[in-house]
C-alpha cells in the first residue's frame, strides 16, 4: 500500500478494539505494516482480518516477559518497529475513600507502567534506526480531574509526565514523543462507564450518556476514528518537529 508510512512497521498496543483498532486501521490506510498487540486474541484476529493490520500479537502489557516475546515475535516478522501507539488502558472507577491499593495497583500497571515497558521495549531500535515514534493515548483526565475516577487520572497524569521527560531526551534523535489526549469517546471502555453509572445510580442509558456528553461542548462522544486521525498526524515523517507536546481531541472541553 502506498502512503507516507510506506512499510514502517507500527505496534498498537490494546488494538483488538476502540481507540486502538481505529489507530491500527488509519495507519495501515497510510501504507504501515501493523501489529495489532493485546490480551484477547479473538478481537486481535478480527481486526487482522478485516485488513486493519498485517498481523497480531497476544500479550498483557502489564506481563512485561510476555509482552517482550510478543515484540520480538512481531520485529521477527514484519521489521523493526518504527510507530508505537500505547493504546492500551482500563479505566476504573470509585469515590476516593472506596479506591483500595488493588484499584490504584492496576490503574497504575496497566495505563503507565504497559506503557513505559512497551516504550522500553521498542526505543533503542528507533534510536538505532535515528527514526521513531511514540504516540501515547493519555486522555483529558490527564489535563484536568474528574470526579470518581482518582486513581485512573493520576495514572494518565503520570503518562503525560513520562511523554514531557521522554521527549526531552531523545530530542535530536530523529524520534518523537507525544500524547493524543481523547475526552470521553465511544468504546467499548466508555460503554463498561456508561453501565456503571447505570448499576450503581439507577439512571437509565440515555441519562448515563448524557452524564459523559456534557463534558463536550459539541455534546456528543468523541469517534474513535477522530482519536486516529491526531495520532497518524502524529506518526508523519513531517511531525518531526512536534515533540512533548498532548494533543486533545475532545470538542473543545479543556
Amino acid at each position: 500500500m502506498q502512503g507516507p508510512l510506506k512499510g514502517r512497521h507500527a505496534v498498537v498496543t490494546g488494538g483488538g478494539s476502540g481507540i486502538g483498532a481505529a489507530c491500527a486501521a488509519a495507519l495501515t490506510r497510510a501504507g504501515a505494516v501493523v501489529t495489532v498487540l493485546g490480551r484477547r486474541e479473538e478481537r486481535l484476529r478480527a481486526v487482522a482480518a478485516a485488513g486493519a493490520a498485517a498481523g497480531w500479537a497476544a500479550a498483557d502489557v502489564t506481563e512485561e516477559a510476555a509482552l517482550a516475546a510478543a515484540l520480538e515475535a512481531a520485529v521477527a516478522a514484519r521489521g523493526p518497529v518504527a510507530l508505537l501507539v500505547n493504546a492500551a488502558g482500563e479505566a476504573g472507577s470509585a469515590p476516593f475513600l472506596r479506591s483500595d491499593p488493588a484499584l490504584w495497583e492496576r490503574m497504575w500497571r496497566v495505563n503507565l507502567m504497559g506503557t513505559v515497558a512497551a516504550t522500553r521495549l521498542v526505543l533503542p531500535g528507533m534510536l538505532q534506526a535515528g527514526f521513531g515514534r511514540v504516540v501515547n493515548i493519555a486522555s483529558t483526565a490527564a489535563l484536568r480531574g474528574y470526579a470518581y475516577v482518582a486513581a485512573y487520572a493520576a495514572a494518565k497524569h503520570a503518562v503525560l509526565g513520562l511523554t514531557r521527560a521522554l521527549a526531552l531526551e531523545v530530542a535530536g534523535r530523529g524520534v518523537t514523543v507525544n500524547a493524543v489526549c481523547p475526552g470521553f469517546t465511544d468504546t467499548p471502555l466508555v460503554a463498561d462507564s456508561i453501565a456503571r453509572i447505570v448499576e450503581r445510580t439507577g439512571r437509565n442509558e440515555a441519562e448515563a450518556r448524557a452524564e459523559l456528553t456534557r463534558h463536550n461542548p459539541q455534546g456528543r462522544l468523541v469517534r474513535p476514528e477522530e482519536v486516529a486521525a491526531a495520532v497518524l498526524f502524529l506518526c508523519a515523517p513531517d511531525a518531526s518537529a512536534i515533540n512533548g507536546k498532548a494533543i486533545a481531541v475532545d470538542g473543545g472541553e479543556t
